[in-house]
């Protein structure tokens, strides 16, 4: 069957009012970038005449500004799930412009089979192949694009030149069964493969748009003092586990959160000779793991989407015979699955906003109530990991905001999941300590020097019982932050 090939324009007019639209991609990687801007060109138009125009979008994670920037400054959108990282759409969803839920990533592609969250009436997809029989190719990015493939009326696949078609070989496809039909993903090791190289679809359904985009991918931050600090706190924790032999001599595979703070710690594991060789099972492949695996330092690496820099991307590409069998893009469900998060062992790594000194994260909301980006993969991995270490500056904004408090305004991972924090100043090791032992840990481990008073002084005023809590103090905080624009101003006399 002959495909049909389509403008982007045309593309976007297949896209009705009130439809559901699901997006390949996971962060800025594998996501269209030229049919959402058109969708947003449209939406404006039918604005200007003074129709409604808005659509629900599901997404494998966060994307690009080509999705959610357009649609959001366009205000073409009804709803959206499960992750962002835009600054338009984080300030429109905070002023309540639209309705955003939050969502465990490995949770989006079932919870539309299940119909909990309405019909796909469309998905837009970037490919670097698709052929006449239905197989799509992605391209650096997969989320949830089995699913939405599937269940979508329309599929309108962006068929980007700008990636090369070799590519092909490097995904997993595998889409899970649905209760009560489901059986154990038979992935035992990080390397194995269970699906197939592409997307199966009914061609009957595919509309071609051809690009030739590159991606949106920016340059990390350089390691500045604090983050390596942290870094080279992980190692060292890492080695002396190693030598205790709580963690095994050929080591353990690792989850890694985005940013700058998980390149540095994988940066510092990499230069650290008392760390083995070992893989990564993670969600999102960056710029330290692509250097790492050219250095023999990664053996293998798992993932939902290679999320580097351009500079990085194209070094990627040049050197697909070397990367093609040391890497892996699995689809969401399966990337950040919990069951195998379990099973292969899995380290994970990640951040938070502030930590309390019970150990309980917040890895969402500032001040508990403005959304910065979303729970993500975190709570995948954290809850079923061999070992979950969350990581922190002990301090934020020049000083004045400590990310270790009395208690967190947004409890996204509680204390019964985190077993190590990390700061700039230590580790604290919070297994098998009680309430008060694990906030003398952290207090001593991780906070910043100038708050250790004020943090011990709030501990030492709480009400007996197993947690020292002070139900009227816990959050002088982040209320002198608010009248005197520095937590280190607490005065728990006055409350």
């Amino acid at each position: 069957m002959a495909l049909k090939f389509i403008s982007a324009e045309e593309a976007a007019s297949l896209v009705k009012h009130n439809d559901n639209v699901g997006f390949s991609g996971f962060t800025h990687a594998g996501c269209p970038k030229v049919v959402p801007v058109a969708i947003a060109k449209l939406a404006e138009e039918e604005h200007a005449k003074g129709n409604s125009f808005k659509i629900g979008v599901f997404t494998g994670a966060s994307t690009g500004d080509s999705i959610d920037g357009s649609l959001t400054r366009a205000k073409a959108i009804k709803f959206r799930t499960p992750y962002q990282t835009n600054k338009d759409m984080r300030v429109a969803l905070n002023n309540g412009e639209f309705d955003f839920f939050d969502l465990h990533l490995s949770q989006l592609a079932q919870e539309i089979r299940y119909g909990f969250l309405g019909k796909i009436n469309v998905a837009v997809v970037e490919a670097c192949d698709v052929t006449e029989s239905g197989e799509i190719v992605p391209t650096t990015g997969v989320g949830i694009t089995p699913t939405i493939c599937r269940l979508a009326d329309i599929v309108i696949v962006e068929l980007n030149k700008s990636v090369p078609t070799k590519l092909r070989g490097i995904h997993d496809m595998y889409e899970l069964q649905d209760p009560p039909k489901r059986r154990e993903i038979p992935i035992y090791e990080v390397q194995n493969r269970v699906g197939l190289e592409y997307v199966k679809v009914d061609p009957a359904k595919i509309y071609v748009v051809e690009t030739n985009k590159d991606g949106e991918g920016g340059g990390f931050a350089p390691v500045d003092d604090v983050t390596a600090r942290i870094g080279n706190n992980v190692a060292e924790f890492f080695v002396s586990e190693l030598k205790a032999g709580r963690i095994p001599a050929h080591f353990l595979p690792i989850q890694s959160g985005v940013g700058n703070i998980a390149n540095a710690v994988l940066a510092s594991m990499g230069s650290n000779p008392a760390i083995p060789r070992f893989e990564v099972y993670t969600e999102v492949i960056q710029d330290a793991v692509i250097d790492m695996m050219q250095q023999g330092n990664i053996s293998f690496a798992s993932g939902c989407s290679l999320t580097v820099s351009n500079e990085v991307l194209h070094k990627f590409y040049e050197d697909l015979s070397f990367f093609k069998n040391k890497l892996v893009l699995r689809p969401s469900e399966i990337s950040n699955n919990p069951g195998l998060a379990r099973r292969l062992g899995i380290i994970a790594l990640n951040t938070a906003i502030e930590v309390d000194i019970f150990g309980n994260v917040n890895s969402t909301h500032v001040n508990g109530t403005k959304m910065m980006n979303g729970i993500g993969g975190s709570g995948d991995f954290t809850r079923n990991s061999y070992l979950s270490i969350f990581l922190t500056p002990s301090t934020a904004k020049n000083g004045t905001i400590s990310c270790i408090v009395p208690k967190v305004t947004h409890e996204d991972h509680n204390e019964h999941s985190v077993k190590i924090i990390v700061s700039e100043y230590g580790v604290a090791d919070l297994r098998g300590k009680g309430p008060r032992n694990r906030a003398e840990e952290i207090i001593e481990k991780c906070a910043h020097p100038d708050y250790r008073p004020l943090l011990h002084d709030y501990l030492n005023r709480g009400v007996k019982g197993h947690i020292p809590q002070d139900l009227y103090a816990c959050f002088a905080f982040h209320k002198a932050l608010e009248e005197t624009g520095s937590m280190i101003n607490a005065d728990f006399s006055k409350l």
